[in-house]
């Protein structure tokens, strides 16, 4: 009897341990692999909220069975490839180096996931306004609101899709109903640039800007910082180049712990993001994304893929690749303890 309460007692324990884990789920577009326009990432707390970072290019729409419930969208900045300009034509389809995609639409598929799952926008005051407006035609209802706050946070799931009031710098806390303690997010600076595609102006717009190849810009490109409720600090890049806030506010200030780093030659080299995780971030883990290339082939590591040139350059930061479909688990200290 003594052996059979230990041994339950044991298993109690351990389910609790792993209950305290945030989980954390890359929605690619091939299963199984990191293919080059992967970027979309679903977080889930320990209580329950459930947070969608940029819905790019691979879901399907906003009915992609791969989503389930999102209180909270994230957007770091309005590229196509970020913002959502196409979705995938099917799970799967076209190479990993260059999925099969088809329009979204001129409202976005980040605006399309907001206004079908009733999710709260948090990004800058400048994105959510924009983002928000395409929110209002989807639906054909008002326009979307600060979300409500209660001491300076917000429940969740809200009722309508809302949009915080935040600046570069700003927070935003949910939390899940019953819960304790809420999920704080911090919007931080990136070093990129944040001008929206053509198609999802208006045609006046269009007409005005197009003949010049001009665009306009929503405000300042970004990144985050997410507190979650088990103790994990989670820095996500954005598309960036290294600058000195990454020490000085990311790790300094905030103390992440795990970082989901934006590859893409566009925005940094191999040894730039080895640098900005080995000397400025220094996360106990970091989550490979956004690879501009086929990083897998049959879910391994291809060793020419200039992915695997920068894996060879951590030191003392424990790598893992954003596999779509497979859900990570990490604990409070930044490591990851299943689905690794």
């Amino acid at each position: 009897m003594k052996t059979a309460c230990a041994a339950l007692a044991i298993a109690l324990s351990a389910s609790t341990a792993l209950a305290q884990n945030v989980k954390i789920t890359p929605l690619g577009s091939h299963e199984g692999e990191l293919c080059a326009n992967d970027r979309a990432t679903l977080f889930e707390d320990p209580t329950g909220v459930r947070i969608l970072y940029d819905v790019g290019h691979t879901l399907t729409g906003a009915d992609d069975p791969r989503l389930g419930d999102i209180h909270l969208v994230l957007l770091s900045h309005v590229h196509g490839d970020h913002i959502g300009d196409q979705k995938l034509k099917a799970p799967g389809s076209g190479a990993c180096s260059n999925s099969e995609r088809v329009p979204a639409g001129p409202n976005s598929m980040t605006a399309e996931v907001a206004a079908a799952k009733k999710a709260a926008l948090v990004m800058t005051s400048d994105m959510g306004s924009f983002v928000g407006a395409k929110v209002q035609k989807i639906t054909g209802g008002k326009p979307i609101t600060f979300c409500p706050q209660t001491a300076g946070v917000t429940s969740v799931p809200v009722a309508a899709s809302c949009r915080s009031n935040t600046h570069l710098g700003g927070a935003f806390v949910a939390k899940a109903a019953g819960a304790s303690q809420g999920v704080e997010i911090t919007i931080v600076f990136a070093s990129h640039a944040n001008n929206v595609p053509l198609s999802l102006l208006s045609e006046a717009q269009r007409a005005n800007l197009g003949p010049d190849g001009a665009s306009i810009v929503i405000g300042p490109p970004t990144g985050y910082v997410v507190k979650f409720t088990n103790g994990l600090t989670a820095y996500l890049t954005g598309d960036t180049g290294i600058h000195t806030e990454m020490k000085t506010v990311v790790k300094e200030y905030h103390k992440a712990n795990l970082a989901l780093l934006n590859l893409g030659p566009s925005a940094g080299t191999v040894m730039s993001g080895a640098y900005a995780m080995n000397e400025l971030v220094q996360p106990v883990s970091v989550i490979l994304s956004h690879p501009n290339e086929a990083v897998t082939e049959g879910g391994k590591l291809r060793p020419a893929s200039r992915t695997a040139a920068l894996i060879k350059e951590l030191k003392n930061v424990t790598p893992h690749l954003a596999i779509s479909g497979r859900t990570m688990e990490f604990d409070g200290t930044g490591r990851c303890v299943a689905g690794c």
